[in-house]
């Protein structure tokens, strides 16, 4: 019952306005239905985005689009988010956190520049999926984007687009 990864396909959803029923999937269910459901989600949400912009207007703009959403997922897919031993998992992401998620974000903002979106002159969910990501990694680290006005600004551009704003008014609240 958190957000996690398949929040992406809560954006798209809301953002194309399609119809969808809304389920989370308790602690206890998760072990049977991550396997079978949910661990394609970045297939589904490219699926779903492929005739739209939010997948980029033309074939390079697509592929930049992959490259960043892929980089992202590839740093989120570091972190042990099912490490069962507490101080194991605290180090872990700590080290990410300190060591590895500074590049990443350097990279990430020199990429952005001084445009407004990551691809184009318009929103992709590339830029959604940025949202998604920052918002966990600022909950385990709320000071990472301190010093990354732009990135920032991103985040409260996709932020402030009016059905992200009402997607994020209504979903349930948790801490991922």
């Amino acid at each position: 019952n958190r957000r996690g990864r398949a929040e992406i396909i809560h954006y798209i959803f809301t953002y194309l306005d399609m119809k969808y029923e809304y389920h989370r999937i308790e602690q206890p269910d998760w072990p049977d239905t991550k396997p079978n459901k949910w661990h394609k989600y970045l297939a589904i949400a490219r699926y779903l985005t492929k005739n739209t912009d939010l997948a980029g207007k033309t074939e390079l703009e697509q592929c930049q689009v992959d490259a960043v959403v892929d980089t992202l997922d590839d740093f989120m897919s570091l972190f042990p988010w099912a490490e069962k031993k507490q101080d194991v998992k605290g180090q872990m992401f700590m080290e990410l956190l300190t060591h590895h998620a500074p590049h990443l974000l350097q990279d990430l903002d020199t990429y952005l520049g001084d445009k407004d979106w990551f691809i184009g002159n318009y929103v992709t969910w590339a830029d959604f999926y940025w949202d998604i990501c920052s918002t966990t990694l600022l909950v385990l680290k709320p000071d990472l984007l301190d010093n990354r006005p732009r990135l920032v600004a991103l985040r409260n551009k996709v932020q402030a687009i009016p059905a992200i704003a009402g997607w994020l008014q209504k979903r349930p609240q948790t801490r991922l």
